[in-house]
C-alpha cells in the first residue's frame, strides 16, 4: 500500500512535464517534432501558418515536419489523468467525512462516540453507554432527556446556568425559569420555538416586500432603459433638424454673399467701361493734336515765304476740350448699402450670440416670453407660428388675425425678396431684423408700435418716445475758441456753416487748425444729457463726442480717427461710426435731425434719427476718462449744422 502511494506521488510530480507549453493544459494527442519538444497536435498546427518553427526553442524547419503521435507519452498522460481523478474523488470524500465529523454531536463523557441524548438537567450530552445511569438509576429519573442538542452552551443562561426555555416578548431575549421568577417577573413570554415561528413569518413577509420592491425597481429600470433609447433617437432627430436649419441659414447667407460680390463686380465693370471709353477718347484727341503739331512743324520748316504765308492750318476741336480725371469709385449707393447690410447683420448676430441662450429668442422676437422652467417643446424643430428666425428664412403661417398687407409680405419667400425687392427695401428688412422700428406707413387708425432695439441698454429702450428723451434735454452753444477758420458761427453760437473762405479768428491753442471742426462750450462727466442737431444735408458731416484733450493741430485730430473721440459720419451716401480710426458701416436712415442721449454713469452714447419719435441707429459704449464735449465736423462747402431748441 505504501509502495502504491509512493508511485502515485511520483506520477503526480510529473504534472509540469505532462503540460503543453502552448495551451498550458495536459497533453491531448501529444506529438513530437524533430527538435525533441512535445505539443498537442491541434495547438501545434494552429501556430503553423506561414512558417514552421518550434514554439518553444524557435528552431525553424524548411518544410513542414511529419507529425506522429507519441504513444508512450499518451499512455503516461492517460495514467496521470486516472490518478488525478481518483485523488480528486478521495479528496472530496475526505472533506465530506471531515464535515460530517465536525457537525456530529459527541458524548461529553468519552468525547468519541456520538451522543444519543442530551440531559437538560445535567446540561450534557451522553452516548448510549454513558446514558445508562440516567435510564437505570432511580436518582436520575427526574432528569429531563431530549434529542442531542448541538448549541447547548449557547442555550445556557449566563446568570443562572440554567437552560433558557422561554423567550421574553417584552425584552426580546431568551430567559431561563429563574429569570422568569426574578428580573422578568410579570413579562409576557413564549417558547423559543413559537418565537422562531413568529420571526420566520415576519422574515417571509419581508421577503415578499423585497420581492415586490425588486420587481417594481426592475420594471422602472426597464422603463428608463426604453426612455434612454427614445432620448437617443430624439437627440438624433433634433440634431438633424437643427443641422438642417443652420444649413438653410448658410445657404441663404451664401446666396446673399454671391449677390453682394456680383454687385461689386458689376459696379467695377461699369466703372472700367467708363474709363475705357474716356481713355479711348483722350487717345484720339492726343493723336489728332499730335498730327496738327506735325503739320505746324512742317509749315515752320518751309523756306519760301510766299508759300508759308499762303498755307493755312486749323487746330483740331480737341484743343477746346479741357481734359479731366473722372470721379469713379465703388462707393455707389447700391454697393455701399450692400456692405452696410453685411456689417449691420454681423453686428446684430454678434450682439445676439453674446446673450445667454434663453435670452436670444426674445431679442429676435420680443413678443415671445420663454419661461425656462416651462419652456414649450417644439418637436422636430417646428417652431410656433409666431416665431420668426429673422430675415432670409421661410415665414410660417400665423394663427392670429393680422394685417392683410403684413400677411402678404410674410408669404413671400426669401428668394422672391432678393429677386423682386430693391436694395433699399432690403435695408428696411435689416432694420426690422435688428429690432429697430421704422416710421409706420399704416393708416392713422393703427396704434403706433414702440421702437425696439437690441444694441442699447434697457433703460434707453424705455425712453424712445421723444417726450421721454426731452426730460434730459440740455442747452448747448458752440465754442468760438475751438472753431476752425473755415467755419462761421451764427444765430447766437448755435449754427455752424463751412465755406472755402477763412474767417479771421485769432490764433489760440484750443482752435482746430487742420480739420474743419468745432466743439460745444459745455462738457459732461456725470448725469444724463440729451440734445438735437439739425443737418442742412446728410453729406460730409460728422456728429460726435470728444475729450477736451483731443489733438487740435495734426491730421489725426479728425473726429473718430483717434482714441479721444467718437462720431457718426456721413460721407456721400455712406454712414459710418468711427472711433480710434476704426470704421463700422451703418444703415443710413437719412435723418434731417439727429438726437444724442449721453449717459455718463453707464458710459453710453446713443444716436437717434428724430422724426415723430426718436429711432436709435447706433450706440457707443465706452468708459469716461474725463469730461466729453459735443463735437462736429463739417467739410462740404455750404453745409451747416444747427443746435435745436428742444420743444416737446
Amino acid at each position: 500500500m505504501a509502495e502504491l502511494e509512493e508511485n502515485s506521488f511520483s506520477l503526480m510530480s510529473l504534472e509540469d512535464d505532462l503540460t503543453c507549453s502552448i495551451c498550458l493544459s495536459t497533453f491531448n494527442c501529444p506529438v513530437t517534432i524533430p527538435c525533441g519538444h512535445n505539443f498537442c497536435q491541434d495547438c501545434l498546427l494552429a501556430t503553423w501558418k506561414e512558417s514552421y518553427s518550434c514554439p518553444q526553442c524557435r528552431t525553424l524547419f524548411p518544410i513542414k515536419p511529419e507529425l506522429k503521435k507519441n504513444t508512450v507519452l499518451s499512455a503516461v498522460v492517460e495514467t496521470f489523468m486516472v490518478k488525478a481523478s481518483k485523488n480528486e474523488a478521495a479528496s472530496l470524500y475526505g472533506e465530506e467525512k471531515q464535515a460530517e465529523k465536525k457537525d456530529a454531536i459527541r458524548c461529553d463523557t468519552c468525547m468519541e462516540a456520538d451522543a444519543a441524548q442530551t440531559c437538560l438537567t445535567c446540561m450534557a450530552s451522553f452516548c448510549g453507554e454513558h446514558l445508562r445511569p440516567h435510564r437505570e438509576n432511580p436518582i436520575f429519573r427526574s432528569h429531563q432527556l431530549s434529542e442531542p442538542v448541538g448549541d447547548l452552551l449557547d442555550r445556557i443562561c449566563p446568570d443562572h446556568h440554567k437552560l433558557m426555555e422561554f423567550f421574553c416578548s417584552q425584552h426580546s431575549r431568551p430567559i431561563c425559569s429563574f429569570c422568569l421568577q426574578q428580573v422578568h417577573k410579570g413579562c409576557s413570554f413564549i417558547s423559543p420555538e413559537e418565537q422562531r415561528n413568529l420571526k420566520e413569518s415576519d422574515l417571509r413577509g419581508k421577503l415578499g416586500v423585497l420581492d415586490g420592491k425588486i420587481m417594481r425597481n426592475e420594471t422602472v429600470l426597464s422603463q428608463m432603459q426604453d426612455l434612454q433609447k427614445k432620448l437617443k433617437e430624439a437627440a438624433i432627430n433634433r440634431k438633424k433638424t437643427v443641422a438642417a436649419e443652420y444649413q438653410q441659414i448658410r445657404d441663404m447667407l451664401g446666396r446673399e454673399e454671391r449677390d453682394a460680390l456680383n454687385s461689386v463686380d458689376r459696379e467695377l465693370e461699369s466703372g472700367q467701361n467708363k474709363l475705357r471709353t474716356l481713355m479711348k477718347k483722350f487717345t484720339e484727341n492726343i493723336d489728332n493734336m499730335s498730327k496738327a503739331k506735325e503739320d505746324i512743324h512742317s509749315q515752320l520748316s518751309r523756306s519760301q515765304t510766299q508759300a508759308f504765308l499762303q498755307a493755312s492750318l486749323n487746330l483740331p476741336p480737341a484743343v477746346n476740350f479741357e481734359p479731366y480725371a473722372p470721379r469713379i469709385n465703388l462707393d455707389s449707393k447700391k454697393v455701399t448699402m450692400t456692405q452696410g447690410f453685411a456689417v449691420a447683420l454681423k453686428v446684430h448676430l454678434i450682439e445676439i450670440l453674446k446673450q445667454p441662450l434663453e435670452s436670444r429668442l426674445p431679442i429676435i422676437k420680443p413678443d415671445i416670453n420663454v419661461d425656462i422652467a416651462t419652456e414649450p417643446q417644439w418637436p422636430s424643430g417646428n417652431f410656433p407660428s409666431s416665431y420668426s428666425p429673422g430675415p432670409g428664412s421661410q415665414p410660417r403661417a400665423e394663427q392670429k388675425k393680422r394685417d392683410p398687407k403684413q400677411t402678404k409680405k410674410d408669404s413671400q419667400t426669401t428668394e422672391d425678396k432678393m429677386e423682386n425687392k430693391t436694395l433699399p427695401r432690403l435695408m428696411d428688412n435689416l432694420l426690422d431684423f435688428s429690432g429697430k422700428d421704422k416710421p409706420s406707413c399704416s393708416s392713422a387708425a393703427e396704434p403706433s408700435q414702440t421702437p425696439e432695439t437690441s444694441n442699447i441698454p434697457s433703460n434707453i429702450t424705455s425712453a424712445e418716445k421723444r417726450s421721454e428723451l426731452l426730460k434730459y434735454g440740455t442747452i448747448l452753444i458752440l465754442d468760438a475758441k475751438t472753431t476752425h477758420k473755415r467755419i462761421t458761427l451764427s444765430e447766437g453760437l448755435t449754427k455752424a456753416a463751412v465755406s472755402d473762405e477763412h474767417t479771421d479768428y485769432p490764433d489760440c491753442p484750443e482752435r482746430f487748425t487742420v480739420c474743419s471742426q468745432v466743439l460745444a462750450s459745455k462738457g459732461f462727466s456725470r448725469g444724463r444729457h440729451y440734445w438735437e442737431v439739425r443737418l442742412s444735408s446728410s453729406n460730409f458731416i460728422g456728429i460726435g463726442l470728444a475729450y477736451g484733450s483731443i489733438d487740435r493741430k495734426g491730421p489725426a485730430s479728425r473726429l473718430g480717427r483717434n482714441a479721444q473721440s467718437w462720431c457718426v459720419e456721413w460721407f456721400n451716401v455712406k454712414l459710418s461710426a468711427w472711433h480710434n480710426n476704426s470704421e463700422t458701416v451703418l444703415v443710413n436712415p437719412n435723418p434731417k435731425r439727429v438726437g444724442i442721449l449721453l449717459n455718463c454713469e453707464e458710459g453710453v452714447a446713443t444716436f437717434y434719427s428724430v422724426a415723430d419719435r426718436a429711432y436709435p441707429f447706433h450706440t457707443f459704449v465706452f468708459p469716461f476718462a474725463e469730461a466729453v464735449y459735443p463735437a462736429f465736423w463739417i467739410f462740404s462747402s455750404g453745409s451747416s449744422i444747427s443746435l435745436c431748441k428742444l420743444q416737446a
